[in-house]
């Protein structure tokens, strides 16, 4: 995969004849460090139409300097300025392990170079008392010159602050005081690159002047499904906005989550397959929840293949989780009543539950299917298939939505809560816990639009999903907690410690069923309902 780093920086703007101020009044600055001017030349590649760029990803052939070869930089979503750069070694095309980390970003298309970067940097090292790097500062002279799309150049100059590896952020804080008081600025470019792009662009390849905003209801329709920006805005109080609308922004911040997603699963992140599976959940709770404004017909294969994507995904994470319980449970028995070699039955149960799929994973993410299927979300959400609820109000087809789920889980917690202890009422409540998660999405879908009475929904929906977890996660740890009782009978050993732990995972699950009709209470008061207009 290559070297990855943390890159905590910020950029600057300054003239031609930049220089800095002395930084060793700086709190925690002992002395600033002259290392020299280096030479430095990036070649950075994109898609013809830029799809790195749009989302904040770069990728550079880098040559001088001390880091040189392949870099990839991608946002994370920390706070601004914050970007993993992974490196790989130098090579005449792109590695293979960079080109899978932008292929949710690039699919099919061909990646060429768009712009040269010649840099002339002037590196200082800002140390403290011990002489430990803090940060580097550097101010850049940059000629950009266009290779793609274009033949212009542009030059400027600016400052770079980058903290040390494990450095304190508030450091960067304290700098940048010291700068403004010197007259410098921070860049209105996040990276070179987009400086660059946008002073090098074609004349007739600049946006035009937005026409101004039209307050007609039939134009502002229009002009909201044009623009995901305006649609989340009119989504979220600035307007009355259209159901249709919020809904279409709603499924568009899923799918980017979902091509975000992807390099970090491929990294092995922690929490990445969960927030993945999370995000495939939300696009398809929302094609179902909101059935009466996009057409199920147009958007029921979509969500199949929603499905399928998570069921892949969660080949590691299901067991990860099933593991951390197992483990948790172990670690709690007394020592006198662990018998037999517990831990090392689980080792090999769960290695052997696990061989090879992790690979598996990134091999249903490199074919076909799965690019397939972005292609597919794309297309439906540049050509929608809305209905007429669609053009109604949020105020009145949402909290239709939101009930029409509630009442769905309503149903499945009364049959759950009608039958006796035993197999039918694990999986009755198993339904029920995937009713309540739909309408807890549903929820958190409606927040932006209706606002405190949505998010209090969700909120309960939450609780109720919780127990309802927790109730199936003994159910599926039970089931194994047997079959490793089986196989320790089975190699000579004592499976006394397998059904002591089997029985605490019955309780736990009894507990949580006398839980359930208290926690429904509170989620079902009729002043929440009333809230949302039920």
């Amino acid at each position: 995969m290559g070297q990855t780093k943390r890159e905590i920086e910020r950029k600057y703007d300054v003239g031609a004849a930049a220089e800095l101020p002395d930084l060793t009044g700086v709190a925690g600055v002992a002395d600033v460090v002259h290392k020299g001017v280096v030479e430095l030349d990036a070649t950075y590649w994109d898609t013809p139409d830029q799809r790195l760029a749009a989302s904040a990803v770069t990728l550079r052939r880098r040559t001088g300097g001390d880091d040189a070869g392949w870099h990839l930089k991608l946002p994370v979503a920390l706070a601004d300025g914050v970007r993993d750069e992974i490196h790989a070694p130098l090579s005449p095309e792109v590695p293979r392990s960079l080109l899978g980390l932008v292929r949710s970003r690039v699919r099919e298309a061909e990646l060429v170079p768009v712009v040269r970067l010649l840099s002339a940097r002037d590196l200082r090292h800002l140390v403290d008392a011990q002489g430990a790097l803090l940060a580097e500062v550097s101010v850049d002279g940059v000629r950009a010159e266009r290779l793609s799309g274009g033949v212009a150049t542009a030059e400027w100059s600016e400052v770079e602050v980058e903290l040390a590896d494990d450095g304190d952020p508030a450091l960067l804080d304290k700098v940048e005081k010291k700068l403004k008081k010197a007259g410098v600025r921070r860049a209105d470019a996040s990276s070179k690159l987009a400086r660059a792009l946008a002073e090098t662009a074609p004349r007739e390849s600049l946006p035009e002047e937005l026409p101004a905003r039209s307050t007609k209801k039939s134009d502002k329709k229009a002009g909201k499904r044009e623009a995901v920006a305006q649609a989340v805005e009119e989504a979220t109080g600035d307007g009355p906005g259209m159901a249709g609308d919020h809904v279409l922004a709603y499924l568009r911040a899923q799918r980017d989550a979902l091509v975000a997603l992807d390099p970090d699963v491929r990294r092995d992140l922690p929490d990445s397959v969960h927030q993945m599976r999370v995000a495939t959940r939300r696009m398809r709770s929302a094609f179902r929840s909101f059935g009466k404004i996009l057409d199920r017909s147009a958007t029921d294969p979509v969500a199949d293949e929603l499905k399928w994507l998570a069921g892949e995904l969660g080949v590691d994470r299901d067991q990860e989780v099933l593991t951390e319980r197992l483990t948790t449970r172990i670690a709690a028995v007394p020592r006198t009543l662990l018998l037999g070699p517990v831990r090392g039955r689980l080792r090999i149960w769960t290695v052997a539950r696990r061989s090879g799929s992790r690979r598996r994973t990134v091999a249903v993410l490199d074919g076909k299917r799965y690019l397939a299927l972005l292609e597919s979300v794309d297309a439906l959400l540049a050509a929608p298939p809305l209905l007429a609820a669609a053009d109604a109000p949020v105020g009145k087809a949402l909290p239709k939505a939101v009930l029409k789920d509630y009442r769905r889980l309503a149903t499945r917690v009364e049959h759950a809560l009608a039958l006796p202890p035993g197999e039918q009422r694990d999986v009755a409540m198993h339904e029920a816990r995937k009713a309540a998660k739909r309408a807890r999405y549903a929820g958190e879908a409606a927040t932006p639009a209706l606002g405190k009475p949505a998010k209090k929904f969700a909120k309960q929906m939450k609780a109720v999903q919780s127990v309802l977890g927790d109730h199936q996660d003994s159910v599926v740890a039970r089931d194994a907690l047997r079959t490793l009782a089986i196989q320790a009978h089975l190699a000579g050993e004592t499976a006394f410690t397998w059904g002591l732990l089997y029985g605490q995972e019955e309780a736990a699950a009894a507990d949580r069923e006398r839980e359930l009709p208290e926690v429904w209470a509170q989620a079902s008061r009729a002043k929440l309902r009333s809230a949302l207009g039920g």
